[in-house]
């Protein structure tokens, strides 16, 4: 994109159309947050109906983030091939086929296939609607409007988990996929008819009829129509992921690939497992979806407050100092609680940390990246970072079986924030050369 073109949006206010475009993207996400969680909603009633054991659960917990590893990265590179729009919405037609068939699942081996169907749609999709964010909002509010769209994840959790709670009193587990695949297919369709391209990737990329579609959006934004598309930059032709590798960003890219691995990993730990290990405490599995609940309103409000804070300091240093309470809240939630009120209290304040780091590193990611590469290098972060979200249930369920205590099994898994709080420090390093724009 020119950068005549690409500074009119940037210094221009954002309009409503912008604001309409980072609102789908914000809902979106949160079809994403409750279509991950519903199986973390649904594992004491699983557990319960199959008789399996706990390593045997978390590799059920994990089987829809390796499934969001492989989409983020194909489907991420996908985004910057053929576009955003086109992306989303082939990630929301998988996703509705992953949860609807996961409702009617009779077996662990079919339900694990299913999860991974509905894993690749939701990889995708948050690589495809980091970069839309990112492209639609102007300067001023880019870093706010990226940590409004990953918002919309825990948002999606609090809302979608409070009707799972309500569903699990009246029906089996199965509901909770029935709700999760009829909203999903109703998203599809409001996005067909509403959901615009990005003008980053149409100036970028030029497909057939760029020059009339940017028109059509700048309008819409209210600014001037352009007369000719810009001329063509080099790196549109070349594969995104080489360019990732090359001198100029391969050190910036393996920083946040280390950093959103290790923290994933930390943040799935807590939110797959909160609502079995409150049912091993012995409270019943409603309770237990509702301590999971408050992990993501702390998630959501930490999230927000990032957004206020990310728009007066810098954002490095404030996700490195999110990073270390995320670790110390982890070991705090370890200690376990005799109530429901201070498990849910205690969850609240793991998840306000937990989820900040993993939104602050979105927004690290949509600051670095270059439109060209933005939603690749976005999915390849993502998609190889989810090892460490698809490792999280699974290394947490083995240690269970070792024999580990909660406090012992809670430090293990909280290091990860510690060794992402080195990676991103890593990354103020890489800025510093001129390769990349500091973050």
């Amino acid at each position: 994109m020119t950068n005549d073109l690409r500074a009119t949006i940037d210094n221009a206010p954002m309009h409503r159309f912008q604001i309409f475009a980072v609102i789908m993207c914000v809902l979106l996400n949160a079809i994403d947050g409750f279509d991950v969680l519903a199986i973390s909603f649904a594992s004491p009633g699983i557990s319960s109906e199959w008789n399996i054991d706990r390593a045997s659960l978390g590799i059920v917990l994990a089987m829809e983030l390796v499934g969001m590893a492989i989409g983020s990265i194909a489907l991420g590179n996908f985004a910057d091939r053929f576009g955003r729009r086109p992306t989303i919405l082939a990630c929301l037609l998988v996703m509705t086929c992953g949860m609807s068939l996961s409702s009617i699942a009779g077996t662990m081996n079919e339900l694990l296939i299913f999860r991974f169907i509905t894993g690749i749609g939701v990889g995708g999709m948050l690589a495809s609607t980091n970069a839309l964010v990112a492209e639609f909002a102007n300067a001023k509010y880019r870093n706010l409007s990226v940590i409004l769209m990953a918002t919309g994840y825990p948002m999606g959790a609090i809302v979608g988990g409070s009707i799972a709670t309500l569903l699990l009193e009246t029906y089996s587990w199965h509901a909770i996929f029935v709700f999760g695949g009829a909203v999903t297919g109703a998203f599809f369709i409001v996005c067909w008819f509403t959901l615009p391209e990005s003008v980053d990737f149409l100036a970028a990329k030029q497909p057939k009829n760029a020059l009339v579609k940017i028109n059509k959006l700048l309008t819409k934004m209210n600014h001037a129509v352009i007369t000719q598309l810009p001329e063509k930059s080099d790196k549109a032709q070349q594969s995104a992921f080489k360019l990732l590798m090359t001198d100029k960003y391969r050190a910036m890219t393996l920083s946040l690939i280390v950093a959103y691995f290790m923290q994933i990993m930390t943040f799935y730990y807590i939110l797959k497992w909160i609502p079995k290990i409150v049912v091993d405490m012995g409270f019943n599995p409603s309770s237990a979806g509702t301590v999971l609940v408050w992990a993501n309103v702390g998630g959501a409000v930490g999230s927000l407050l990032l957004g206020l804070f990310a728009s007066k300091f810098k954002l490095r240093p404030l996700v490195i100092g999110i990073l270390f309470a995320a670790f110390g809240m982890v070991t705090v939630f370890g200690l376990g609680y005799s109530s429901i009120v201070k498990l849910s209290v205690v969850a609240a304040a793991t998840g306000f940390f937990t989820n900040s780091a993993v939104v602050g590193l979105y927004a690290l990611m949509a600051q670095v990246f270059p439109p060209e590469v933005r939603a690749s290098g976005t999915g390849l972060v993502i998609g190889i970072g989810r090892g460490g979200a698809a490792l999280g249930p699974v290394v947490a369920g083995y240690l269970f079986v070792a024999g580990f205590d909660l406090l012992d099994v809670s430090i293990a898994m909280g290091f990860g924030a510690i060794i992402a709080a080195a990676a991103v420090f890593y990354l103020g390093k890489v800025t510093k050369t001129g390769a990349v724009q500091p973050a």
